[in-house]
């Protein structure tokens, strides 16, 4: 850079700054940059014209004045002509003012590009360094547009200074992080990777950078760096530090420059030739060796470098997960950090064997240090390492050591943290169900759980322990003897009732036989928590009484006049008035054997995954993002499938919810009685009444006729057909989630934005367009969104939808936003489907078939042949009709391998039935699909969406 000489120091803005440093109040500071501006707008407007000097001058002091926190409004062209001076100082002060006060949207910005397409094309690198600068530090969408493609032939020229290499690398991967799809790939792509063998390693590190950015939207196109990687990490980790002078921290030669090449390599597999590999082989096992080496410096830069390596090269071993040896000695490493008097090397420690224990090759050597992770957990300070003592624990148990893991969690959880209690919770909910042998233990642990911490333990738990013990006849009179004593407790955490109300509703007669146990006694013990509980805890008690009468007569009257006292028959609570009514009247009126049938023990669940991995997953998910993908984290970390919309309250046990059991012909009477809206049965509040007709929603999809300047995004439309939850977009800025539900032709969408950035977008907007023809059959409400989403936060937009009449389009959703001064557009493909407005209906065989005949006509039949394009798996099937919105039919169709479903289309003027019927030909890999409604184009749109998804 060239010398400043002593005459540009320009003392007029010296002068200037001291005299706003010297300013005794904030009025004696406006008023002396009131009297500045005036005095430079009359240089600016003066007749004569001003020399560089002064104009660089004025405008340093436009520039000091905006710092302060002044709005300026003039100069901006003075800045301007400042490029165009040869001067580096006046140069550098107009792309300094245009970094800082010029916008996009400014328009001068077309003069701005010339200027710097002037100075990128001088060949001189001070200027072209410059303009490198100016480009990458606006980044806007425009420059994007202006340089992506003269950036990189620039970058890749044989006659480029080393200087302006780093700065047109550095400046490219700007621009793909602000405007990914405005730089091209092309034959400068295979060029730029020979930039890892340049001789100048500061050229190196930039160029690192961008290829392992670039390499993880194209990895095919960059592959060809894996070798030219592993060279030059070779050449620098087994370099004497004399030999990389110039490039040595500390003692440990190009540290940066080793972290981004390991960062590199985690962007492929382990190297396919097996020269290549043992040479990567051995860089690692260096940097090992090098880790046990006594430090060459007792400075505190020395060991973060050298730590730096260190942990970047354990990442690339556990993300190779393939060498043994490799993986035992980063463990071995590892555990040595365990006890490191640096807080940050304790946490990263134990972060990294988290990973390391889901290897089946380092999991042992993980396990050795469990003594060491549960000291740390007892006697840790900092509350963030104690939550990953609490995560390593929870991936290094197994079937040997789950019974102590499980207990010193449990010692810990009386004194832990209240913002990691209900993970904690969990974690021993899930890994007592995963490694019970003895499911005497499980009942034993999960009481603990709520007894310790009550309040953290979620529904989803104590459904799950529900529902092993009314599956597991073993153990049904051991956990009716255990909660009867929790009982006992003089103060009981109310999902302790709930729990002991269910399993001594259903099983007290294993125990009535101890006068201790008493049916009278189990009675009292239960109705003594009543009047402490929540209505919904208070309604499953009433169920329990009932089941009561049922299993001992003796107790009859006791609780019929229970049943019969005015805090029950006139409660204020609907839900609790109507089950006392209904379950008086019923033990009045039916006959034993009746009352038997009715209020038989509940049938087995059928077996599922437990619905705590996905609460937890929820918990641990990325910026607080809804969990809406369809993986699930088993306890090494690994992914298994499971189906994608599967609702937390599935798992609830019937004596709490409306839905009928399957696995029986009984009526369940212990979830009987008017809807309760509960948050996990009704998130969105659309079993309430809608009002007037829905007439409050406003179309708010105006400007339809004005083209949105973003491709629309329909990858993911499809996915949403048979399901409401889900990711449907996503890029490295944005993370769009949904959320929804529909009743008759009403629905609502939760919108979740996220910003997967550590930088907040600014002037945030979120807006609908639709066809002409679609603003008259859809009403749509959205709720306005704040403008502003802070770094890795989730801003939530409401859209409330009304269904006016039969659509084939689709409305679609813009939003616009600033990052890094870019104006980013994005415009992604709605998925609401006339399907979405289903209501299942059920039919008998005689019915349905009649009905199919009445909708015999050519016009309402649709019907269409086509190949599968996924596994015939008869459950999916079964799932992804439900999911459609149709209710599935079992035992309608003569052949039972056919299925067929009903259900009502709602929209605001009319109603229309369906029929469906899926035939397949497993031999054959092909479908036969037949739906018949009362309106050709309803049936041809529901055909069109259904035959996708097979």
């Amino acid at each position: 850079m060239p010398a400043v000489s002593k005459g540009d120091g320009m003392r007029g803005l010296a002068v200037f700054i001291s005299d706003i440093r010297n300013c005794k109040s904030k009025e004696a500071e406006i008023k002396r940059i009131n009297k500045e501006l005036a005095n430079i707008r009359s240089k600016f407007k003066g007749d004569k014209a001003l020399d560089g000097y002064s104009k660089k001058k004025y405008v340093c002091k436009l520039l000091f004045i905006f710092l302060l926190g002044h709005d300026i409004d003039f100069g901006h062209m003075e800045a301007v002509n400042l490029l165009s001076s040869n001067k580096y100082t006046e140069k550098q002060i107009g792309y300094l003012f245009i970094s800082v006060l010029v916008n996009s949207n400014s328009d001068l910005i077309r003069l701005i590009n010339n200027g710097i397409k002037n100075d990128l094309g001088s060949r001189n690198p001070t200027f072209m360094n410059l303009a490198l600068h100016c480009i990458a530090n606006v980044g806007s969408r425009e420059m994007a547009e202006a340089f992506a493609s003269q950036i990189p032939s620039i970058l890749v020229a044989g006659d480029t200074m080393d200087s302006v290499k780093q700065s047109a690398a550095l400046c490219l991967l700007r621009l793909n992080r602000t405007s990914p799809d405005l730089v091209p790939m092309g034959e400068w792509t295979a060029r730029v990777v020979h930039l890892l063998n340049d001789q100048h390693l500061g050229v190196v590190t930039a160029a690192a950078s961008l290829i392992t950015t670039l390499a993880q939207k194209s990895p095919e196109d960059f592959k060809t760096s894996i070798a030219l990687a592993v060279a030059r990490l070779s050449r620098i980790v087994t370099s004497a530090s004399i030999d990389l002078q110039d490039y040595t921290y500390y003692f440990v030669a190009a540290p940066w420059l080793s972290v981004k090449l390991l960062r590199l390599l985690q962007c492929y597999t382990p190297p396919e030739d097996a020269a290549l590999r043992s040479r990567l082989t051995e860089c690692l096992e260096t940097i090992l060796n090098k880790a046990q080496e006594p430090p060459k410096s007792k400075k505190v830069q020395h060991s973060n470098a050298k730590n730096a390596v260190l942990f970047e090269a354990i990442a690339l071993i556990i993300h190779y997960d393939s060498e043994p040896t490799l993986l035992v000695r980063a463990c071995n490493q590892l555990g040595q950090f365990l006890q490191h008097r640096e807080t940050n090397l304790r946490y990263l420690a134990l972060e990294s064997m988290c990973t390391l224990a889901s290897s089946e090759f380092s999991h042992e050597a993980v396990k050795t240090h469990i003594d060491t992770v549960i000291k740390s957990l007892k006697t840790e300070r900092d509350v963030s390492v104690r939550q990953r003592a609490v995560d390593l624990l929870y991936a290094m148990c197994d079937r040997s050591n789950s019974k102590q893991v499980v207990a010193e969690m449990l010692s810990y959880l009386e004194n832990a943290d209240y913002s990691i209690r209900e993970e904690i919770v969990l974690k021993v909910a899930i890994l007592a169900e995963k490694y019970a042998v003895d499911y005497t233990w499980y009942v034993d642990t999960i009481l603990n759980l709520i007894r310790i911490a009550g309040d953290y333990v979620s529904e989803e738990v104590w459904y799950r322990v529900i529902q092993i013990v009314i599956n597991r006849d073993d153990v049904q009179g051991y956990a009716a003897k255990t909660v009867f004593e929790a009982l006992q407790a003089p103060a009981c955490h109310e999902n302790l009732v709930k729990v002991g109300g269910y399993i001594l509703g259903e099983f007290g007669n294993l125990i009535a036989g101890d006068s201790r146990s008493s049916p009278l006694v189990q009675f009292d013990l239960l109705h003594s928590k009543f009047h402490l509980c929540s209505v919904p805890t208070r309604a499953l008690l009433l169920s329990a009484y009932i089941k009561f009468i049922n299993l001992f007569p003796e107790v009859k009257a006791t609780i019929q006049d229970v049943l019969r006292s005015d805090s029950q028959l006139r409660n204020a609570d609907v839900e609790l008035q109507q089950r006392a009514i209904e379950y008086l009247r019923l033990s009045c009126i039916a006959s034993t054997d009746i009352l038997a049938t009715v209020l038989e023990e509940m049938p087995p669940f059928p077996e599922r995954e437990s619905s705590i991995l996905a609460k937890l997953k929820r918990k641990k998910g990325p910026g607080n993002l809804p969990d809406i993908d369809d993986a699930r984290w088993n306890v090494n970390g690994n992914t298994e499938h499971i189906e994608g919309n599967e609702a937390t309250d599935k798992f609830s046990p019937s004596l709490m919810t409306n839905r009928p059991r399957a696995a029986s012909s009984s009526p369940t009477l212990l979830g009987s009685g008017t809807t309760v809206s509960h948050p996990f049965t009704d998130l969105l509040n659309l079993n309430s009444t809608p009002s007037a007709g829905a007439s409050l929603l406003v179309d708010v999809l105006l400007d339809s006729s004005t083209p949105a300047s973003a491709d629309v995004s329909e990858d993911n439309f499809s996915r949403f057909v048979c399901k409401n939850n889900g990711v449907i977009f996503e890029n490295q800025l944005l993370q769009i989630g949904l959320k929804s539900e529909y009743r008759q032709n009403l629905g609502r969408i939760y919108v979740f934005f996220g910003n997967k950035t550590p930088t907040q977008f600014l002037g945030f907007s979120s807006s609908l367009t639709c066809s002409d023809a679609l603003r008259t059959q859809l009403n749509i409400h959205a709720k306005p969104v704040d403008p502003t989403v802070q770094g890795g936060a989730q801003l939530q937009q409401i859209l409330n939808i009304e269904c006016v009449s039969d659509f084939t389009d689709a409305p679609v959703l813009d939003i616009q936003f600033r990052y890094g001064g870019a104006l980013q557009n994005i415009a992604v493909k709605l998925p609401v489907m006339l399907n979405k407005f289903f209501q299942p209906t059920e039919m008998t065989s005689q019915d349905f078939f009649q009905r199919w005949k009445q909708l015999g006509l050519p016009q309402q039949e649709v019907q269409t042949i086509f190949n599968a394009k996924h596994p015939m798996d008869r459950d999916v099937t079964n799932a992804k009709i439900i999911g459609f919105g149709v209710a599935l039919l079992d035992g309608v169709d003569p052949n039972p391998t056919n299925f067929v479903g009903a259900g009502v289309i709602h929209t605001k003027s009319t109603q229309v039935g369906c029929l469906l019927r899926l035939e397949p030909n497993i031999q054959a890999e092909m479908y036969r699909l037949t739906l018949r409604t009362s309106r050709e184009s309803v049936s041809q749109r529901l055909c069109d969406l259904l035959s996708e998804q097979f």
